[in-house]
């Protein structure tokens, strides 16, 4: 079964990094955003991206179990704020990871953000 997160990345193969929010958008969550998203967290909290045929029952079970928890909040949370759009913040998180990732590959920074210039002597 092929699983994409709730901006229509594929995710079958990937061990998840972050699990994305599925509260307070427009359109509501789906089903299968709410599957995806379980199957992120029992990936993390278990450590496999595919479990073995003697763990693929527990495995599954807990993905059931998560994402029905799952519903059950986003059912029973209140908001006060409107909806987010889910194309306009979708469009957001990929402009910002496009900058991060344009960064990545140029001088590595220290944590208040200078860049760090590489020593050749230091390389021993």
């Amino acid at each position: 079964m092929e699983w994409t997160d709730a901006f229509g990345d594929d995710k079958e193969n990937i061990m998840c990094r972050n699990i994305r929010t599925l509260h307070n958008f427009e359109p509501s969550a789906k089903e299968d955003e709410i599957r995806a998203s379980a199957l992120q967290f029992v990936r993390k909290v278990s450590g496999l991206n595919k479990p073995s045929k003697a763990n693929e029952a527990a495995f599954h079970r807990a993905i059931d179990q998560v994402g029905a928890t799952v519903r059950e909040l986003l059912d029973a949370l209140v908001v006060n704020s409107p909806p987010r759009d889910r194309e306009v913040e979708g469009a957001k998180a990929r402009a910002r990871s496009a900058h991060r990732f344009a960064h990545s590959h140029s001088l590595p920074h220290s944590h208040d953000g200078a860049a760090i210039a590489h020593s050749p002597a230091a390389s021993g």
